[in-house]
């Protein structure tokens, strides 16, 4: 029963569409109606707005954040009395991810979990998380490609998970959404390789 909740309560958490709100609230258009289609905060950020891009990436890693940090207390509280674990923390987060990229209210048509997965990171340890936004930093900043950022960031995560507390269930949850996030980027894969994808701050119209 503990597993059902926490799968279910992070999926529910992971499907509420921050980009579609924020644009909503701040009548912009609708993220999916222009650039990559995307509700997320890179896409949002095509729209000229950067407030509107940073609230959209802020409550987009705050849920992923949320559902890992509710079921850390959740395995606090009753951990030690039902024999449960860190894969308590592991569905959480996979839960939570996945609601981000299939959400149940937009038909499963969702966003790639960049910023989900960084909130999940942080949750996770803060020095994971800076580990993986340092990685992405860098990259961006020499290259000024979001996507690209994110593949390597992807590739990096469940390393540094491994190398600050050594393989466990967390690493293999790491790298199913990192699997996931490469997957949902393989247009952007494709705009790589061709020379079309737009770079960090390029408007939709541009």
């Amino acid at each position: 029963m503990m597993y059902l909740s926490v799968a279910l309560f992070a999926y529910l958490i992971g499907s509420a569409p921050f980009a579609l709100v924020v644009s909503k609230a701040m009548k912009l258009a609708d993220p999916r109606s222009y650039g990559s289609g995307n509700p997320g905060a890179t896409n949002v950020l095509r729209s000229g707005s950067l407030r509107a891009a940073a609230l959209t990436f802020a409550g987009d890693a705050g849920k992923g954040g949320l559902a890992v940090w509710v079921a850390a207390c959740a395995l606090r509280r009753f951990g030690a009395s039902s024999g449960l674990g860190n894969e308590v923390i592991a569905l959480a987060a996979l839960s939570v991810f996945m609601g981000h990229v299939w959400p149940v209210f937009f038909r499963f048509r969702g966003g790639r979990g960049v910023s989900t997965a960084a909130g999940i990171l942080f949750a996770i340890h803060p020095a994971l998380g800076a580990a993986s936004a340092a990685t992405w930093c860098i990259i961006a900043f020499f290259f000024r490609y979001s996507s690209l950022a994110a593949l390597v960031t992807a590739v990096f995560a469940p390393l540094y998970q491994m190398l600050i507390f050594g393989p466990n269930i967390l690493s293999a949850a790491l790298i199913i959404i990192s699997g996931i996030l490469v997957f949902r980027h393989r247009s952007n894969i494709h705009h790589l390789c061709c020379g079309t994808e737009p770079r960090i701050g390029q408007k939709a119209d541009e």
